[in-house]
């Protein structure tokens, strides 16, 4: 058995430079891998395009690199509660490719598969189908998107075992699971690190082939963005 473990965050990004395509799990603080931000944060990685759902909020998930100005281009599917990402982009700071959030998922599932198009009836007719190609298909018309080209996907699991088995925990599994694989290299960092065969292979949600490196996260905030509760009667 392949152990593919590594001891720390440092060493799981090796190799991810400057100029790079990262892709990164989660859905708005949801699963999303706190501790690679904050490492390539720390690293000062520029020029970078990342594909996620979206980028975080001001102070915490993407908007960290965005804070730094690090993220040269996003690819995603909503602007939503980050400031900075509008700014930037409405200034023309930041290239922004907002994609229907279903195709986005599935661009990351083709390419997870080795599919590299298919095509999908969303955008048809907006600016998401202009310079692509179209066809008709059951008297409705469709637009060929292509399967991302990442060097990296970074997730994060709930649980994961030294082979690179995952199990994710909740709404946390959102865009994590369609992006293992669907990188060059994909690193996973994980709450709950195990030993080979610790894992019931029934709850096993990703099998370790699909990923490259695995390592234990630690401190992490599990942010609410927008945290609403009953008032006290």
């Amino acid at each position: 058995m392949i152990n593919k473990k590594l001891s720390s965050v440092t060493e799981a990004l090796n190799g991810i430079e400057d100029d790079m395509t990262i892709m990164l799990g989660g859905f708005g603080l949801c699963g999303i891998p706190e501790n690679s931000i904050a490492e390539l944060v720390k690293k000062g990685t520029k020029n970078l395009t990342c594909i996620s759902n979206n980028a975080g909020v001001d102070d915490f998930g993407l908007g960290l690199l965005l804070q730094k100005k690090q993220i040269k281009k996003m690819i995603s599917s909503y602007v939503g509660e980050n400031a900075e990402f509008e700014r930037q982009m409405l200034s023309g700071e930041l290239d922004v490719e907002l994609i229907p959030q279903g195709t986005l998922a599935e661009r990351c599932r083709a390419a997870q598969a080795g599919i590299p198009a298919f095509f999908t009836p969303a955008g048809f007719g907006t600016e998401v189908a202009i310079g692509k190609e179209t066809r008709e298909f059951n008297g409705k018309m469709h637009v060929m998107e292509h399967a991302f080209k990442a060097d990296f996907s970074i997730v994060k699991a709930w649980k994961g075992d030294e082979a690179g088995n995952l199990i994710f925990k909740g709404t946390a599994r959102n865009f994590n699971p369609c992006m293992c694989g669907a990188g060059k290299i994909t690193i996973a960092e994980v709450e709950e690190l195990l030993p080979v065969g610790s894992l019931d292979p029934n709850e096993i949600h990703i099998p370790g082939i699909l990923v490259n490196r695995i390592f234990q996260g630690e401190k992490y905030e599990k942010r609410i963005e927008q945290r609403t509760v009953r008032s006290r009667e």
